[in-house]
């Protein structure tokens, strides 16, 4: 980088800031803009004379908004150095050694929302302040009072700052975007940007409907005599803010490493998101005697883990047709690797979704890959474009069969029921794991069965024989019996796996348990005024299960006469107890797993269900719970902590 590119690069980088912290309107990928960051940074410590003043690397937060009052800090709020691999995390620890006799470090993680100073002054909240420019922020108090996990009051009298990061949890992050969808609103890219543009609402109200979550992370100004942060954050915790999903006191490097690695493989099954893990000398007085650089802590540091999000462009744009005949458009990228993983494609949900965010081909977007779960586009770069874009038309004939789609809105359907797509994707799915299991007839082999017209549906497979497989390209003897005693063996297959394997609308694993409960394998016997009177069941699923078995009906009773389905045991009546005819909901992280919990209180004659309504009875939280217990204090509904519900089990056992 020459002393143009620095300066070209500055500007760029305030342009990004501006964007990210003001508007709530990102440009770029963190990750790309923490590489940009990071080679300007570079520059400035080989050229100090060169440094400017304005450049973001010597700025701590953003600028207020005018839309609210400042507010200045008691004191103030740094942002950390960021650490990106081991040999970066060993400098820093060795830095720290050579400036104070430093033993332990406090590890926790780093939330991905929006920081927020909370003052307590003679026990009682006395105002809330966004972190701002470090010093003065923005007052946001009455939206901090809407904010559940905010206690109004704590036990303590001296004047004390606690800060921590406001956040949205993930669950309740799709649901606001599902809703702004409805709506014709633009998305929020990211549950950091949900909880930013949430917390300053100047509508106190629309703050409180988005369920947000506080998480303390340290204090500010205080007289607390503990000795270690540790001590304090327990202290804390104790006073009634959320404790986080994980922390622990790390002696060494390897020590350090080891917790990071833990974090990060646990850290999609956390209910916010995270982008690393905060370190932080626990010795109080070796804090001090570290002290500050002009924007750092010399005591803290963020180690972060790989990005999540990446910017890439898109190349095209194909259709998919599923077993239902819904088209969905999948987003084809460059190849770009996201936490050790090569993604090129994306999804797009459905066409609506494509015209309201203006996706085109050629488009520089951003990407965001969580887990497992398949990569979706967040965002357009709409900056990036040359003009050589192409807009994708809504489709009108099916990419495999060729029929007229039709059209819904949200959903394009191919309605012939003999189209290759719909019917090789319904035997797929009639054979997965969570359905029939039936091991080694996956996508490939299906898709050679079909080809080769030994099976036109999923009656078929039950009717094939060792001849015809070996006559098959690359079936030998034993793959063909292998496969020929898998078929035979998910005969007499559980009643839920039998109505999950037929592929209804709506009716997923959970809903074919509850309808086997109810009715066994006889779906005849399941009204649509029946159905929905089971807890959890809409119009919408009722609907769909009795329209399946009006037009189904027939192939519903050959296959059930093929495979012979267990009926459901019947369950013994369940002695008098507190939960006995209860509706139940269980929330947050529990001491037994979740599923053992759930079927102790099934036995005893509750019925659990997955959400939280005026008929619920009891809602049993556990550590972490969300936003399923503010709904319950909401409602009025009774709530229980695990160890509360253990008590009264055992007080009628």
């Amino acid at each position: 980088m020459n002393h143009t590119q620095y300066h070209d690069s500055v500007e760029t980088l305030i342009r990004y800031a501006h964007h990210y912290y003001v508007l709530d309107d990102p440009l770029v990928s963190d990750e790309e803009y923490d590489r940009l960051c990071h080679e300007v940074l570079a520059y400035e410590q080989a050229h100090p004379e060169a440094l400017r003043a304005d450049s973001p690397t010597q700025r701590v937060g953003a600028p207020v908004l005018e839309g609210f009052e400042k507010a200045e800090h008691l004191s103030r709020m740094w942002s950390l150095e960021d650490l990106f691999d081991h040999e970066e995390l060993l400098r820093w620890i060795e830095r720290t050694k050579k400036l104070s006799d430093v033993t332990h470090f406090y590890c926790e993680p780093k939330y991905d929302g929006a920081s927020l100073n909370l003052i307590y002054e003679h026990g009682a909240l006395k105002s809330a302040i966004t972190r701002g420019d470090g010093s003065i922020g923005e007052e946001v108090t009455q939206n901090a009072r809407t904010i559940r996990s905010i206690p109004l009051r704590i036990a303590y009298e001296g004047l004390i700052e606690i800060r921590g990061e406001v956040v949205i949890f993930k669950e309740e992050f799709e649901a606001i975007n599902r809703e702004r969808l409805s709506r014709g609103e633009s998305l929020f890219a990211n549950p950091r940007n949900a909880a930013a543009g949430s917390l300053r609402q100047l509508d106190s109200a629309i703050t409180a409907s988005r369920n947000l979550v506080f998480l303390p992370y340290g204090v500010g100004y205080n007289t607390l005599e503990g000795r270690t942060l540790s001590e304090r954050m327990e202290w804390i915790y104790a006073l009634g803010f959320k404790r986080p999903p994980m922390r622990r006191v790390c002696e060494c490097a390897e020590e350090i490493d080891a917790f990071y690695r833990e974090m990060q493989d646990a850290r999609d099954t956390f209910a916010m998101m995270l982008d690393g893990m905060v370190i932080k000398v626990d010795a109080i007085n070796a804090q001090e005697e570290l002290g500050y650089t002009v924007k750092n802590p010399r005591w803290a540091a963020a180690y972060k883990f790989p990005a999540v999000e990446k910017m890439t462009r898109l190349l095209d744009i194909v259709l998919q047709v599923g077993r239902s005949g819904v088209v969905t458009p999948v987003a084809v990228v460059e190849p770009t690797a996201i936490e050790g993983v090569i993604v090129e494609r994306a999804t797009l949900h459905n066409f609506d979704e494509i015209e309201r965010k203006d996706i085109r081909i050629g488009d520089c977007v951003i990407m965001l890959r969580s887990g497992d779960v398949i990569p979706k586009i967040v965002k357009v770069l709409t900056s990036e474009r040359s003009g050589n874009e192409r807009i994708m038309p809504r489709p009108t004939h099916c990419p495999v069969c060729g029929s007229e789609l039709l059209d819904e809105g949200a959903l394009i359907k191919c309605q012939n029921l003999t189209c290759k797509a719909r019917v090789v994707n319904a035997i797929i799915y009639f054979a997965s794991k969570p359905c029939l299991n039936i091991d080694g007839l996956g996508e490939k082999i299906v898709q050679s069965l079909y080809d080769a017209g030994l099976i036109a549906g999923v009656e078929d497979l039950f009717g094939l024989t060792l001849e015809q497989l070996l006559r098959l390209e690359g079936f030998k003897e034993k793959k063909s019996r292998n496969l020929l005693e898998a078929i035979e063996a998910a005969k007499g297959c559980e009643c839920w796996r039998f109505i999950n394997a037929l592929g209804i609308e709506h009716i997923g694993e959970v809903a074919s348990k509850m309808l086997c409960r109810h009715f066994g394998v006889k779906l005849e016997e399941a009204t649509k005024e029946s159905i929905l009177a089971l807890e959890g069941f809409g119009v919408e699923m009722a609907e769909s299960v009795a329209e399946f078995w009006r037009v189904n009906s027939d192939h519903v009773m050959r296959l059930r006469a093929i495979l012979s389905p267990q009926e459901p045991p019947r369950q013994s009546e369940a002695a008098q107890n507190p939960f006995k005819g209860k509706t139940v909901v269980l929330t947050g992280s529990m001491s037994r797993p979740r599923d053992a919990i759930k079927a102790e209180l099934e036995a005893l004659g509750a019925k659990v269900s997955g959400s939280v309504s005026k008929k619920s009875d009891f809602v049993i939280y556990g550590e972490e719970a969300g936003s399923k217990l503010d709904r319950a204090l909401e409602l009025g509904v009774e709530t229980l902590s695990e160890a509360q519900m253990q008590m009264m089990l055992e007080v009628h056992a």
